[in-house]
């Protein structure tokens, strides 16, 4: 959809998604979806409000989502650090 929104999940991203890195997808979104780069001034609140909801939604799916795998694979590359 929108080359330019980067996966937010580990292992594509070595660690937890930033705050910065959310909000930089969300507006991707809204840009894509509501087909402006900026919005005029008389949208800019429904805009900014998109961007905010996209950005809670994205935020909840990434604390919520359980990648199989990953626990083992962060508990190997602790282990081999460790050693």
């Amino acid at each position: 959809m929108c080359r330019s929104i980067k996966t937010l999940r580990p292992p594509s991203i070595p660690e937890k998604a930033t705050e910065e890195e959310i909000r930089a997808a969300a507006l991707q979104y809204v840009r894509k979806v509501s087909g402006f780069r900026t919005p005029a001034a008389h949208n800019q609140e429904v805009f900014a409000a998109a961007v905010d909801a996209i950005a809670d939604a994205t935020r909840d799916l990434l604390e919520g989502l359980q990648v199989r795998g990953a626990a083992g694979a962060a508990a190997v590359a602790t282990a081999g650090a460790a050693g």
